[in-house]
C-alpha cells in the first residue's frame, strides 16, 4: 500500500555545488533498502536529512513520508524513526535493564510492567536474565543486541541502519544481521541500511542504490 512504509519522494542533497544525494523510492513495510558509496558519499548525511539532523552546511529537498504523513518538517524526536550506529553508545553509568528502560515508551505503565517488558526483550534477544549486567562486560555482541532492542522498545515505525556491523567480527557480524534484519521484518519496520560493505547489501535481500563512483565495482559484486 502506497500510505504504508517509508517513501522518499524527490531527495536531492548538496554541498556547496556538489550534489551528493539523487533518491527517489519507497521502502515497504519489512523491506530494506540499501545504500551504497564510499566514505564522504553521502550516505550518513542522507540519514540526518531523514530524522531531521542535517548540518545546515548542506541543502537539500525533497519529501520524507511515513506510514502516509509528512514527516520532513517536523522535529527529530516526532518522526518515529529509530536509528543504529557503528557504535552502541551504551549509558556506562546504567545496566543493561536499565538501558533498555530508557527505550521504553511512555505508554508502558508501572514498574512490574516496565519490568516484564525488559525481561521480555532480553529473552527475545537471547540474554535472559542479563538485566543486572554492567554494558562494560558485554562482548561486542551482545551489546549490539542491546542496543538493537533498546531502539525497537521505544516503537519506531521505520529503522535506519548506519554500518552498525561493520565493527563486528565476521561471526558476529552474521548473528547480528540476521536478529536486525528479522527483527525488522517481523515488526514490519521499511529499513534504510547505508553500507560500504557488499555482504550487507547481500544479506539485506532488496534493491540496493549507489552514490558516489563506484557503481560498476558495487554492481559486480552484487553480481548485477
Amino acid at each position: 500500500m502506497a500510505d504504508t512504509g517509508l517513501a522518499l519522494q524527490g531527495i536531492t542533497i548538496r554541498n556547496g555545488a556538489r550534489t551528493l544525494v539523487e533518491l527517489d523510492d519507497h521502502v515497504a513495510p519489512g523491506e530494506v533498502l540499501t545504500v551504497m558509496g564510499p566514505s564522504g558519499s553521502g550516505k550518513s548525511t542522507l540519514l540526518s536529512y531523514i530524522i531531521g539532523t542535517l548540518d545546515p552546511g548542506f541543502t537539500a529537498q525533497g519529501r520524507v513520508i511515513l506510514n502516509g504523513t509528512d514527516i520532513t518538517e517536523l522535529a527529530p524526536e516526532q518522526r518515529h524513526v529509530g536509528i543504529l550506529f557503528q557504535d552502541e553508545l551504551l549509558f556506562p553509568h546504567l545496566s543493561v535493564g536499565e538501558n533498555l528502560a530508557f527505550g521504553l515508551r511512555a505508554s508502558v505503565k508501572g514498574r512490574t510492567a516496565r519490568i516484564r517488558q525488559i525481561e521480555d526483550a532480553l529473552e527475545d534477544i537471547g540474554l535472559d536474565g542479563f538485566a543486572d549486567r554492567d554494558p562494560e562486560t558485554l562482548s561486542g555482541g551482545q551489546k549490539a543486541r542491546v542496543a538493537l532492542m533498546r531502539m525497537l522498545l521505544s516503537g519506531p515505525r521505520s529503522l535506519l541502519l548506519d554500518e552498525p556491523f561493520s565493527r563486528l567480527d565476521t561471526e558476529r557480524r552474521d548473528q547480528i544481521r540476521s536478529l536486525v534484519f528479522d527483527q525488522a521484518r517481523a515488526k514490519g519496520l521499511p529499513v534504510l541500511l547505508v553500507t560500504h560493505d557488499i555482504a550487507d547489501a547481500k544479506a539485506a535481500q532488496g534493491r540496493v542504490h549507489v552514490l558516489g563512483e563506484t557503481v560498476s565495482a558495487v554492481s559486480k559484486g552484487l553480481g548485477l
